[in-house]
């Protein structure tokens, strides 16, 4: 019986956002979208994450126009986006009819599998995405935040696994952003789930560690059906591992995955072009490329490490790296053990920053801090630190403890109220909810026919990346 493993190419979407700072613009794609409609891949990642907000803000284009490009040169090949639940692509919560509209769209513009995540895994913060997808035809990934903590054990992502889908889950991908799954856990728990789930299992993970190549082996053999994977212009470090290298090494075995290797030699030549042009604009730092197994160490993705980095730069504190580096742990387990993706990923690494610089820890909170210790972001896997909360938040704060969601009102018509000087379409409405620091601006020179240029002087540090 065959074993046929399949590929998810992220060249699209993860591979730059982890690497260049989502920079790669739809011109750049396009000479290579024929060869990467043939090549037989499951899907084709090239959507969502941080692509909308860089679209807007220093690429100059729609993403909506973007993804409508990319389903007529990609007409054979199932396009993928990510979406962070009930956050969408933002940064916050948003009600229930933004969400159905933001799928309702996104599927109508071209979108087949919405994978779709929450930084606490908490499922109630994904119901109302998964439901909408199914809805209006998508395919439904429900995505399990992958963490090392006392709190998260192999049980508890079976377990999750098998809640997700029951909720109608079509494919079940296990999501270690930070490449922290090793090898032997990866067969493990691919295992485990085998044995509790009917649908697909998929696995994404990044090579930050070095580990990467030798986890979906080791997945693969326990029987992963789906991997996601890079071109190799873009792969490696702190993006996918090579697609090609993973063609090759399962070719003529009983995982062969039906790509043909030499139908990806030409658009990965295109690709070495436009990563060398990324690399001369100083988007693609040769850093993203290292090994860096001090991540196991920290769990600090990359993107959030960069963002840290940039923090203490304008603090003049660098020498205080190692000591925030330090702090990053204790302040995740005071807020009861968050996996570190957006947007948990840039609180817990604020609030490290702010203990050190301060002296004192939490002598000083941000606006998100409180917000997760409050309840507004869903459940913490695990106990929160009474004592941390009783300084943050005061002795008798109101906790949350219902979904979130159900305490915002519909607020569709109010967005597309509030934009209705500047948007033509829902698609420009839900932009400009998404993104109302931004939208504004880039619709209004949109609409007056102005191409906006790209501000090179905005460092990579200043755009809020995660690798997710």
């Amino acid at each position: 019986m065959s074993k046929k493993v399949f590929i998810t190419d992220t060249i699209l979407r993860d591979a730059h956002q982890s690497q260049a700072a989502t920079r790669m613009r739809i011109e750049d794609m396009l000479p290579a979208l024929k060869d990467l409609n043939e090549a037989g891949f499951w899907s084709l990642e090239c959507w969502g994450g941080a692509t909308f907000d860089s679209c807007m803000r220093f690429l100059g284009e729609d993403p909506w126009e973007r993804l409508r490009i990319l389903k007529k040169h990609l007409p054979d090949t199932k396009l993928q986006m990510l979406l962070r639940g009930q956050n969408l692509l933002g940064y916050k919560h948003y009600a229930d009819d933004v969400v159905d509209m933001f799928i309702k769209k996104s599927i109508e513009n071209g979108i087949d599998v919405i994978r779709i995540f929450d930084a606490l895994n908490d499922t109630r913060n994904m119901e109302a995405a998964m439901r909408a997808t199914k809805k209006h035809g998508g395919i439904a990934e429900a995505a399990i935040s992958y963490t090392v903590s006392p709190v998260h054990s192999e049980e508890y992502f079976v377990d999750l696994a098998v809640k997700l889908q029951n909720m109608g889950a079509d494919t079940i991908c296990i999501k270690d952003m930070a490449n922290l799954l090793l090898p032997f856990d990866a067969y493990s728990l691919v295992s485990a789930m085998k044995k509790k789930v009917d649908v697909p299992i998929h696995l994404h993970t990044h090579n930050t560690t070095g580990t990467g190549e030798m986890t979906y082996l080791m997945a693969i053999q326990a029987g992963v059906d789906i991997i996601d994977t890079a071109l190799s212009p873009l792969a490696n470090g702190t993006s996918q591992p090579s697609t090609e290298a993973l063609v090759a090494t399962l070719k003529g075995t009983e995982y062969d995955t039906g790509i043909d290797l030499e139908l990806l030699t030409k658009p990965a030549a295109h690709f070495r072009t436009i990563a060398a042009k990324l690399k001369e604009q100083g988007f693609l730092d040769p850093k993203v490329l290292n090994v860096d197994p001090n991540t196991l160490l920290y769990q600090v993705p990359g993107g959030m490490l960069s963002n840290l980095i940039s923090q203490l730069k304008q603090a003049k504190a660098e020498d205080k790296y190692y000591e925030v580096l330090e702090e990053v742990p204790r302040v995740r387990k005071d807020f009861g053990y968050p996996p570190l993706v957006t947007p948990t990923s840039q609180i817990v690494g604020s609030q490290a920053v702010l203990n050190v610089l301060t002296g004192e820890r939490y002598k000083m909170a941000t606006k998100e801090s409180k917000g997760v210790l409050l309840g507004e972001y869903g459940q913490l896997p695990g106990e929160v630190n009474e004592e941390v909360r009783k300084k943050v938040l005061g002795e008798n704060a109101e906790l949350i403890t219902c979904r979130p969601a159900d305490l915002i009102s519909p607020e569709f018509e109010k967005y597309r109220e509030e934009a209705k000087d500047l948007a033509k379409s829902d698609e420009d409405v839900l932009s400009f909810a998404l993104f109302p620091q931004v939208a504004p601006k880039f619709l209004a020179e949109r609409n007056n026919g102005g191409k906006k240029e790209e501000n090179t002087n905005t460092v990579r540090e200043l755009f809020v990346q995660d690798l997710t």
